[in-house]
């Protein structure tokens, strides 16, 4: 058991198939399309070379980049910051260089099968991440209103948190048909998926996450849904979800995304940066040996887009930070969509003005994490009064609320994420620097761990960020707010433009906000291959008839539509 209030009901059939990221507003196979041999798909050979804008230098625009390229296009590539977007990997000044703390996406769940995809297509590998009560996790700490238990499972906290779990799995069963769910995405069941949620979506559209807790009979208790808000399941506590629609939360459990992570070893801005060099085997036009790298003067992305409009042939023409000016037949903004009504000056030209709605509404979730680098992973150590650990991942609801263990090796340098918070929690951090935040997260921690000194361990300065006052993102991920799912329709609907006047297209949507799962790495993949097809149909391209692309069975899996009256 990976978690501490687990997100699935138990199934006596450990031979069922795998699970993935399939669905459920949108359930197509995108890792079948990208392992199949036949490829992404193909252009006209006269448009080969065509250049093709792609705004923002993070997992997805690099991956919609790179299959681009390999169709024959030249892809441009501008970003703001550093390739990676919220793949962020630093080091620590005056530190061993391994050592390093993802300021960003940190954990994975094997679910996310796309994202495996392009991680071993670059040879990267992933370990077990520490999450609470995760099997790899020596011990974790649940401490919640000065009351601190240990535990090396679920079974060693007290009877209320098992109550909590059990009422959890209830709820799911209850309110939204988890197992039927869970089995209908495991054997990819697309008629089933789609049948359960329809009557979902209209169902529970208007409810938020904590307005379908108290809905339910097995969380009448205040006091279970309290500590379901501190404790959570997978990764900790989720009361900061509380306010966004539940919809939000199902896609999660139904999927798994909140399981059995990993992280990447090295960091997972390795990811981009690989994709970026690597030189595809299979590539149309190109001679052997090109990259997005050598595509690009002095192998560096172009620079901030400051400008975006409609010119004459329904052409995209962008304007960058050093006033250059290009015109594409077709463009790809992969950056947050905050952007475009501010750091940008756009056309209202390029949408439809109700796609400027929904980007108007996207709603963003604030997160800020402090890592400090220490001597050796002492939190091994062995209380000699207990013989417990003599410090664990922590869950709490002190300032700090997540605190993770992260080591390499007993006799290594290592590294802990003091804190790691979302929403209120983390803009209670904002105004304070790296080294007063780390003086607050030292004092919440020496009250649950009064007989260890943290800070003798510390060989270095804290990293830092506040994601919602990071100047090209502004937030932390999407997560939509009860009734906005039209709004996300809209959004991920983009990349199908056979509907919209001629003038609205060529520009296509991608990117995490875009997708139906934000906040993880495998929602800007999908959503970067919706924008290859796009695009690659904007060309006058085609998918191989062995290959159907998701905008050629878009008919038959389109996401539900809600009436607009």
């Amino acid at each position: 058991m990976t978690s501490t209030v687990p997100n699935a009901v138990e199934h006596a059939d450990e031979q069922q198939l795998p699970i993935t990221m399939f669905g459920p507003d949108f359930p197509y196979a995108y890792d079948d399309f990208l392992a199949h041999p036949a490829g992404l798909g193909q252009i006209p050979a006269t448009e080969h070379g065509a250049e093709v804008a792609v705004i923002g230098g993070g997992l997805s625009g690099v991956v919609a980049a790179y299959e681009l390229m390999k169709m024959g296009l030249k892809p441009v590539v501008y970003e703001a910051d550093q390739i990676g977007g919220r793949l962020r990997t630093v080091g620590f000044e005056g530190c061993d260089p391994s050592l390093t703390a993802e300021m960003g996406a940190m954990r994975f769940p094997p679910s996310s099968t796309a994202l495996q995809h392009y991680i071993d297509l670059v040879g990267l590998q992933t370990r077990p991440f520490p999450n609470p009560l995760a099997e790899t996790t020596p011990s974790t700490v649940v401490d919640l209103k000065g009351e601190s238990h240990y535990a090396t499972s679920v079974d060693d906290l007290p009877q209320v948190y098992r109550d909590v779990m059990n009422a959890w799995n209830a709820c799911l069963e209850d309110g939204a048909d988890f197992s039927d769910m869970n089995q209908a995405m495991r054997e990819r069941d697309v008629p089933r998926i789609r049948e359960i949620w329809a009557r979902l979506v209209e169902k529970l559209d208007n409810q938020t996450f904590y307005g379908f807790l108290c809905d339910s009979e097995s969380f009448k208790s205040f006091r279970h849904r309290e500590i379901f808000g501190q404790v959570g399941f997978g990764t900790g506590g989720w009361d900061t979800d509380f306010p966004n629609s539940i919809l939000e939360i199902l896609r999660v459990v139904y999927t798994e995304a909140d399981d059995h992570h990993r992280g990447i070893v090295g960091g997972s801005q390795q990811l981009p940066l690989r994709l970026w060099e690597r030189e595809p085997q299979k590539i149309v036009h190109w001679p052997y040996g090109t990259s997005l790298k050598s595509l690009h003067t002095d192998g560096e992305p172009k620079p901030a887009v400051t400008r975006l409009h409609r010119t004459a042939g329904n052409q995209i023409t962008v304007t960058d930070a050093n006033g250059d000016i290009r015109t594409y037949k077709a463009a790809i903004f992969t950056a947050q969509s905050w952007m475009l009504l501010s750091k940008i000056a756009c056309d209202d030209s390029l949408f439809p003005i109700d796609h400027w709605t929904a980007i108007e509404r996207t709603h963003y979730m604030e997160s800020s994490k402090l890592f400090v680098p220490v001597d050796r992973p002492f939190w091994l150590d062995k209380d000699e009064e207990t013989g417990r650990d003599v410090m664990s991942m922590t869950l709490t609801d002190r300032m700090t609320r997540g605190t993770y263990l992260l080591d390499d090796g007993p006799d290594k340098p290592a590294v802990i994420c003091l804190s790691y918070t979302w929403c209120d929690d983390s803009l209670k951090w904002l105004p304070l620097s790296a080294s007063e935040r780390m003086e607050v997260m030292l004092k919440s921690l020496g009250e649950i761990y009064p007989k260890v000194d943290i800070r003798k361990h510390i060989i270095g300065n804290p990293v830092t960020v506040s994601w919602e006052n990071e100047p090209y993102f502004m937030g932390a991920f999407k997560a939509n707010l009860p009734g906005h799912y039209r709004y996300q329709r809209r959004l991920f609907t983009h990349f199908m433009q056979e509907s919209l006047p001629e003038d609205k297209r060529g520009i296509f949507l991608a990117g995490d906000d875009i997708s139906w799962t934000a906040g993880w790495a495998e929602g800007a993949i999908q959503t970067a291959l919706n924008a290859v097809w796009g695009v690659m149909h904007h060309f006058g391209g085609t998918t191989d008839a062995t290959n159907p692309g998701p905008g050629d069975v878009y008919a038959d899996i389109a996401p539900v539509e809600l009436p607009e009256d």
